[in-house]
């Protein structure tokens, strides 16, 4: 719910915020101008800031938590910066976010830059070198999953009303998708990252070391070192390899909402 104060991060870590245009593709209420009618949350909201919350939770069950990202990352790097350790007890990180140029997938606010890596370089590039399993969904392939009107029409009325809540939701943001790229629908990016937990088998992993740039024109750029050809000294030496996604079966993931709802 809107107007509700939540223990998170007031900014990136050390850039100025960046401009972005949110509220152009999202309202200015993150969705599509109907957040004010949702109902009261059931649940209280957690005190702490989100970093220690993450922190505890992964504290109180060692191997079992699998963290998933689907905004900026100023919070998981605050929880690394907080709390090393969790980097060795965390059982797996899934990020959405990054653009590695496959089927000529680029940024999304600028040529090289996606939307979350972009909101804050620094962490992401914390993260991505940590020394933790994290598995980007990037809009390589969030970009092959789309959403047509009619898949999202199909929805309503169904799941207890989350179809109906994902249809009025998603007006403004086809609007915009349609009225820039054409598509008749939406791109299912963060409904791809939570895709990769439930139909792994659905997409295509490339191993190697990735970082973000930090300055200058290509701020927010992802690059992944996968040949890994070229010996020490490089920005990617001695950092882990993680796992980036090329290619999805966008069928079987875009199926998961009929099994769901």
């Amino acid at each position: 719910q809107v107007e509700r104060d939540v223990g998170g991060a007031a900014g990136p870590l050390r850039l100025a915020m960046q401009a972005q245009d949110g509220h152009r593709r999202h309202g200015d209420d993150g969705l599509g101008g109907m957040a004010a009618g949702l109902p009261a949350p059931a649940l209280a909201l957690d005190p702490r800031p989100a970093h220690r919350l993450i922190c505890d939770l992964v504290n109180a069950r060692p191997g079992e938590i699998t963290l998933v990202a689907v905004g900026p990352f100023t919070n998981l790097a605050l929880a690394l910066a907080h709390d090393p350790s969790i980097a060795g007890k965390v059982r797996r990180v899934i990020v959405m976010g990054g653009a590695f140029g496959l089927k000529g997938h680029g940024g999304n606010v600028t040529p090289v830059a996606e939307a979350n890596i972009m909101a804050d370089p620094e962490a992401a590039d914390q993260v991505f070198t940590a020394p933790w399993p994290v598995t980007i969904v990037g809009l390589d392939v969030t970009q092959e999953a789309i959403m047509r009107e009619a898949d999202l029409a199909k929805l309503r009325g169904r799941g207890e009303g989350a179809g109906d809540l994902l249809w009025q939701a998603t007006r403004h943001y086809q609007q915009f998708y349609d009225a820039r790229d054409g598509i008749g629908g939406i791109y299912a990016h963060d409904a791809s990252a939570a895709a990769l937990l439930l139909v792994p088998e659905a997409f295509t992993l490339r191993a190697g070391p990735v970082r973000v740039v930090l300055e200058g024109i290509a701020t927010g750029q992802t690059i992944q070192d996968w040949r890994n050809e070229h010996g020490s000294g490089t920005p990617w030496s001695g950092h882990p390899s993680q796992q980036v996604c090329i290619a999805v079966d966008a069928a079987r993931v875009l199926a998961l909402f009929d099994e769901i709802f």
